[in-house]
């Protein structure tokens, strides 16, 4: 259990029905599954497309994969890739890597060849678990890599793996046909590549679980602003303690969660691989958002907790058949990335009675580091510091504890909290700072807290986008760019979206033979060929020149305070 300062203003306020810290298991994350499936064989784990995969069905599943994984050479602290989209190989992947003693490293299916060649490379991995639309990218990154360093085994599954026949889809679960042929598409796989059926057929049983709490279990990457993406390292002890968290949120084993937002990503990875095991709640999975699927999902399935990103309720909002929609079994809704518009949470609160629950975290904090008590939430807030959490705001330069209402940077202590950045000593020494004899990490994001201890997001020390929740690190965006052999210089900006919140802008010096020969939307396609669709520039506009300053940096304020700045 953290140590906490028990004066600390929230405290005033919290919860009576909570305690101020959890004490966190002293166990692998496998072994969460292991009780959850000797607890509830039979219970749904996972609901895909109407297929149940029971919590007995999960466990052997891993174990399957578990034991295959070690006939091809992986061993204790070697690193698994995961490279797929929301859906039950998912899950089985994970906990399988787990059981393995192995460490999973989590992959945006949206990367493109570069940015996955790069991920692969840093963790050292052997393995790669895709889906079959994937592979080409995989292959391809694969080819780029030193022979020492290529991938030995490269597993491939198809969505359909885990989902029904079409004849057996129920109305209310079938996706779009656009959705349901790429769920369904089967590319041909060259000589040598691992199939997800064929592999769990051979049922090979795994050696012991000897993995410890404090053992590395997941490098979980986040972009920064240097434009090279971060492994952050997690333990089993620092998933741990907000995968045991759902008494925030009142679940209970008879809650049903929908799992939208990615798993990839570390809220969907939380809440829907790992706090769903732990309290042996039922999740139904989609792929990707669709509003009508999920209108109908929720009906059909009586979801009580929904985990999301503003942008989705907005949507579900506009869709002309919600009226017709059955969100009468939803009692939570939560989530953060992005800021809830207030009118659109009057709306929610005027016609279900349902409170839009901010919360703030990250990658390094393993999601949640504070949240809006269901009780006492406060609308355009971050919350106040959650379990086992100490929170300040501080000085930037000084480092000193700044009173309520004042501006400064949200630094954060708790059991939540990562190792370390992977294989790189010198962002993990930046990133953390001593504080009244704790290590706190220092989030870059300036805020301020309020007289009974909640939290606010005021602006941010580091330059980074939030377009629907997606965090878009421009330095990474750029360095892309400037493969493009048109492209001169570049800086990448945030603008104001309606819809997003904030979109990526490209402002684009071009080298002189390609002015007049080249075309804003030539370079936003190309873009779409190389990097993950949500970092790729909307908006994109040629200038002359940037400003420098004096050293010859490009001044990227100055022109974001220009994009910002009333028309």
């Amino acid at each position: 259990m953290s140590t906490i300062r028990t004066q600390r203003p929230h405290h005033r306020v919290w919860p009576k029905r909570l305690p101020l810290a959890l004490t966190v298991p002293a166990t692998s994350l496998w072994f969460n599954l292991e009780v959850a499936a000797q607890r509830y064989p039979d219970k749904v784990a996972y609901r895909f497309f109407g297929r149940e995969l029971s919590f007995s069905m999960l466990r052997a599943q891993a174990l399957a994969l578990a034991g295959w994984l070690q006939s091809v050479g992986v061993e204790s602290g070697d690193r698994v890739a995961l490279y797929l989209q929301n859906c039950p190989q998912f899950i089985v992947a994970y906990y399988a890597i787990l059981r393995a003693n192995a460490v999973v490293v989590p992959v945006n299916p949206m990367n493109k060849v570069e940015e996955l060649s790069y991920q692969l490379d840093d963790a050292q991995a052997r393995v790669l678990i895709c889906a079959a639309d994937l592979t080409p990218i995989a292959q391809a990154a694969n080819a780029t890599l030193a022979p020492e360093q290529q991938l030995r085994e490269l597993l491939v599954t198809r969505y359909s793996d885990a989902m029904p026949a079409p004849a057996d889809l129920h109305p209310a679960e079938a996706p779009s046909p656009e959705i349901d042929a790429w769920l369904r598409s089967a590319p041909p796989l060259a000589t040598g590549y691992r199939r997800w059926l064929e592999v769990l057929d051979l049922a090979l049983s795994p050696g012991p679980h000897d993995a410890q709490a404090d053992d590395l279990v997941m490098l979980q990457y986040t972009s920064g602003t240097t434009g090279h993406p971060k492994g952050c390292m997690h333990t089993h002890r620092s998933l741990m303690s907000n995968a045991v968290s759902g008494s925030w949120t009142q679940s209970t084993v008879e809650s049903v969660g929908l799992g939208v937002v990615p798993f990839f990503h570390i809220t969907g990875l939380v809440c829907f691989v790992l706090r769903a095991v732990f309290d042996a709640t039922s999740t139904v999975i989609m792929p990707r958002w669709d509003r009508e699927l999920a209108g109908r999902l929720i009906s059909r399935h009586r979801v009580t907790h929904w985990t999301c990103i503003p942008t989705m309720i907005i949507d579900l909002f506009a869709s002309p058949n919600y009226q017709g929609f059955e969100l009468s079994s939803l009692v939570h809704i939560n989530g953060g990335g992005a800021a809830m518009p207030e009118a659109v949470a009057q709306r929610l609160r005027e016609e279900f009675g349902l409170t839009f629950l901010e919360g703030y975290g990250l990658t390094e904090t393993a999601a949640a580091s504070h949240g809006n008590p269901p009780e006492r939430a406060k609308l355009q807030c971050l919350g106040m510091p959650f379990f086992g959490v100490d929170s300040r705001v501080v000085d930037p330069q000084t480092l000193k504890e700044l009173e309520p209402g004042q501006v400064g940077e949200i630094i954060t202590f708790g059991p939540m909290l990562f190792k370390g950045y992977w294989r790189n000593p010198e962002a993990t020494a930046a990133a953390f700072v001593e504080f009244e004899g704790k290590r706190f990490l220092r989030t870059g994001d300036l805020g301020h807290m309020d007289e009974e201890g909640y939290f606010f997001l005021t602006d941010r020390l580091k330059r980074m986008i939030n377009s629907s929740g997606f965090k878009v690190w421009p330095a990474e965006v750029e360095a892309l760019l400037f493969k493009h052999p048109a492209v001169h210089e570049a800086c990448v900006i945030a603008a104001r979206d309606a819809y997003r919140g904030e979109t990526v802008k490209a402002l684009v010096v071009l080298r002189s033979e390609a002015v007049g020969r080249t075309r804003p939307q030539q370079i936003i396609d190309w873009a779409r060929e190389h990097m993950a669709a949500y970092k790729v520039p909307r908006l994109l506009e040629f200038v002359d020149s940037l400003p420098k300053s004096g050293s010859g940096k490009v001044m990227w304020r100055v022109l974001q305070e220009r994009e910002a700045s009333p028309p």
